[in-house]
C-alpha cells in the first residue's frame, strides 16, 4: 500500500514525492524498497503488487525493478485503505482464487528482519488454511499516543482472538493499556486469503464489493484503467479497520516483538536513529552540534550545518525548503 502523501514529513516528503519513495533513514534504500527487501525469501518479486496513486507510477517502476506492469494498480484518487485492499484483492482473485495475501504499508521500519520473517511465515500458514483475518500486534514498549491498539480476548496461544480495536488514545489511556496488559500496537499488517477478503467485503461493505464486481470484467484488459478512473471515485473513503476489522468476528492477532515503527512523524524517526551522548539523531554529511540536545537533524547533500543551543527541535532541509520546529509541535 503505497498511496499516502506523508505530509507530516515535510519538507523531505511532499505530495509530489512522498516518504515511501525517499531514503528517510540514510541507508541508500527507499522505504518501499526496504519493505520489499524484508519479504525476500517469502514473496518473490513476481508476486508483489503495489497499489499507489496514478501520479506515483514512475516512482514504483524506477524503485521496484522486475515488478509486472499489471501488478502496479493506480488509484485515480485517495479513498483510504479499504478500497485499496478491495481493488487488489478482486484483481488477484480473477487470476488466482486460492491466493494467500499479506497487506503491508510501504513506509514502515523493521529493524529485526529475521524475526519479522519468522512471524510473517507463521501468519501466512494460518491464513492459508482458514478463514481467519490475522493482524500483527506489536508489543508496546511505551505508552504511545500515535498508534491505534488491539485488545486481545484471550492470552493463550500464539494467535489470539481480538476483542476490540482501539483508536489512538490520550496519554492517560495509553498508560492504562500498558499497565493492564493484553493490548498491542496495531501494525497495519494484515494476512488473509483472497476468498476471505471478498466474503468479508460482501458481508460488511457490500457497497464497495458491488463496485469491484462491476469493475472485474475489465481486469487485465486495455479498458481497465479507464473503468477504474470512472468507478473507483465512487468508493466510500474508509480504512480497513473501520470497514472490516472492527466488525468481523474472524479477526485474530499474532503478538510480535521485533523492533517496529510506522515512522509517521519526525519524533518517531528520531527513536530509530543512532544518537550521540546528547540524544541527537543526525542524517547529514557535514553537521556540527554545540550545546544541542534531543534534536533530529536531516540535511540532504553536502551542505554544512552548524546548530547551537537547541533542545528538542526538528531541523530538516530538502531542496529549497527548511523546517525548524519544536518536536512537540
Amino acid at each position: 500500500m503505497a498511496g499516502g502523501t506523508g505530509s507530516r514529513f515535510w519538507p523531505m516528503s511532499t505530495p509530489e514525492c512522498p516518504k515511501q519513495f525517499i531514503d528517510i533513514l540514510g541507508t541508500g534504500r527507499t522505504m518501499i524498497q526496504l519493505t520489499i527487501d524484508r519479504f525476500k525469501g517469502i514473496v518473490p518479486i513476481e508476486n508483489v503488487w503495489v497499489v499507489t496513486s496514478s501520479k506515483y507510477r514512475d516512482y514504483v517502476f524506477e524503485q521496484v525493478p522486475g515488478i509486472p506492469a499489471e501488478q502496479v494498480l493506480l488509484e485515480p484518487c485517495m479513498r483510504n485503505t479499504a478500497p485499496c485492499i478491495a481493488y487488489v484483492s478482486w484483481k488477484i482473485f480473477a487470476k488466482d482464487p486460492d491466493a494467500n495475501l499479506v497487506f503491508s504499508p510501504s513506509d514502515h521500519v523493521v529493524l529485526d528482519v529475521p524475526e519479522f520473517q519468522r512471524v510473517v511465515k507463521m501468519a501466512l500458514e494460518e491464513s492459508a488454511s482458514s478463514s481467519k483475518i490475522i493482524t500483527l500486534g506489536m508489543q508496546p514498549v511505551r505508552p504511545e499516543t500515535g498508534y491505534g491498539y488491539i485488545k486481545e480476548a484471550t492470552h493463550e496461544g500464539a494467535i489470539r482472538k481480538v476483542e476490540a480495536f482501539k483508536e489512538k488514545p490520550d496519554l492517560a489511556t495509553a498508560q492504562r493499556y500498558i499497565a493492564e496488559g493484553g493490548y498491542y500496537w496495531n501494525s497495519g499488517l494484515f494476512f488473509w486469503n483472497v476468498r476471505t477478503v471478498l466474503s468479508s467485503f460482501r458481508a460488511l461493505k457490500p457497497n464497495i464489493a458491488s463496485i469491484f464486481d462491476t469493475l472485474a470484467p475489465s481486469f487485465y484488459t486495455e479498458s481497465e484503467q479507464a473503468e477504474v478512473d470512472r468507478l473507483f471515485p465512487q468508493c466510500e473513503g474508509i480504512s480497513i479497520d473501520y470497514a472490516i476489522m472492527e466488525h468481523s468476528e474472524a479477526v485474530y492477532t499474532l503478538p510480535a516483538s521485533f523492533l517496529w515503527s510506522d515512522i509517521g512523524t519526525w519524533r518517531s524517526l528520531l527513536t530509530h536513529l543512532p544518537k550521540d551522548e546528547a540524544g541527537n539523531g543526525v542524517i547529514g554529511q557535514d553537521v556540527t552540534l554545540k550545546d544541542t540536545h534531543n534534536c533530529i537533524v536531516h540535511v540532504a547533500g553536502e551542505k554544512k550545518v552548524i546548530i547551537e543551543g537547541l533542545d528538542g527541535y526538528i531541523v530538516a532541509e530538502h531542496d529549497d525548503a527548511l523546517l525548524i520546529a519544536p518536536l512537540g509541535k
